[in-house]
């Protein structure tokens, strides 16, 4: 298991977006992606997930994929697959990434579940850094006093602490996925690091958002359990 950059930008902001409720993370990296126009400059290759690559338009839609956005000097671990079981090894490769390339900040993006759904999302956020605090604070988001991480930014949490790390927590119902979380999520990103990027198209092109990361992660899942079967029939 290996990050693979055919890039090495120096002191970026890595943020990260892995899927888990309302696949929030998913959903907002890959319309940074868009947004900013970001070019792909690497990937993640775990050989503890099935080889699997997704087709789109055309267009080859790496498992994890990173991409550089050069005018804002960020860079984007968007992720299209099922990362169950492996969250220490991402985590760990995520911020041997952050170390090799001296990035200033590691901002995660996570969803979390809330029984009833909300048309205006509330979002909270985790820091490590005081000067971030404060960032986050005049962007009016209030700190996480209470709840569990899981997945890859715990894991992030847990073993970063000698780097600036935040993470932002939107309210979203379990159903997948949730674009207007993800939208909340772009928000709070913009407002944050200054991109002057619009998050409201988001909630515009909602569909055509939730069916492309639906059919990518369907197909995700539909390739695993294919693996799965031809792995029994080779041991049976």
């Amino acid at each position: 298991m290996r990050v693979v950059l055919k890039e090495k930008p120096k002191k970026p902001v890595i943020i990260e977006g892995f899927p888990g409720f309302g696949l929030v993370g998913t959903i907002s990296t890959e319309y940074l992606i868009n947004e900013l126009k970001a070019k792909p400059i690497g990937s993640i290759h775990a050989k503890d997930l099935p080889p699997m690559v997704a087709i789109h338009e055309g267009k080859k839609v790496q498992p994890i994929g990173i991409y550089y956005d050069e005018k804002n000097n960020i860079v984007i671990v968007h992720v299209m697959t099922n990362v169950k079981g492996i969250e220490w090894k991402i985590g760990e490769l995520v911020l041997e990434m952050a170390k090799e390339l001296d990035a200033k900040d590691i901002i995660s993006i996570e969803g979390v579940g809330t029984p009833v759904p909300s048309t205006k999302p509330n979002a909270y956020y985790y820091s490590n850094n005081d000067a971030s605090k404060k960032k986050f604070e005049k962007a009016g988001v209030k700190p996480l006093k209470e709840g569990i991480i899981l997945g890859v930014t715990a894991t992030i949490i847990l073993q970063g602490e000698e780097r600036p790390l935040s993470s932002i927590f939107v309210e979203t119902h379990s159903s997948l996925p949730d674009s207007k979380a993800a939208a909340k999520s772009i928000e709070v990103l913009d407002k944050y690091l200054n991109l002057n990027i619009a998050y409201e198209p988001l909630m515009k092109q909602a569909e055509k958002f939730e069916d492309k990361i639906r059919n990518l992660m369907e197909q995700s899942s539909v390739a695993t359990e294919e693996q799965k079967k031809k792995t029994l029939s080779y041991v049976g």
